[in-house]
């Protein structure tokens, strides 16, 4: 698949860190480090701008290291990147630690998953088809 993108950071464009990875890394677009202070969160600019193609969507998710290593997560995992959206792709941060983290230009701040999506269309009924697990909620199969 083929993606039109503009990048206005100077950083390299989103980009797979293994042959087999699923998501690629973005980079934080920054004048000056930003500091995040714990239980701040800040939209960081990545100075990317993107052309999905229709019946796909861009999925923003947390570098595991970031979140494992430093308490640094995407606080609206996943975020969503639609198709007719062609503003700045900005990644909303979180700390989750108690200590301060430095965002500095060029930072990889988290991953980008393109996939396909379905439309829905809705069909008004008055009951639906019984299932095994029927009405239980959260816990109702008592697996672990």
């Amino acid at each position: 698949m083929v993606i039109r993108i503009v990048n206005k950071s100077g950083n390299s464009l989103p980009s797979y860190s293994t042959e087999h990875s699923s998501g690629m890394d973005l980079r934080a677009d920054l004048a000056e480090p930003v500091v995040l202070k714990s239980g701040e969160r800040k939209l960081i600019p990545t100075g990317l701008y993107m052309e999905i193609p229709p019946g796909y969507e861009a999925q923003i998710r947390p570098r595991s290291g970031l979140a494992l290593k430093r308490g640094i997560t995407v606080l609206n995992t996943p975020g969503t990147i639609d198709a007719d959206y062609r503003g700045e792709i900005g990644i909303i941060l979180i700390n989750l630690s108690r200590e301060d983290f430095v965002i500095k230009n060029g930072e990889r701040i988290c991953q980008m998953i393109v996939a396909s999506y379905e439309k829905v269309e809705w069909e008004l009924t008055e009951g639906l088809n019984e299932t095994e697990r029927g009405k239980g909620g959260f816990g109702h199969t008592g697996k672990a």
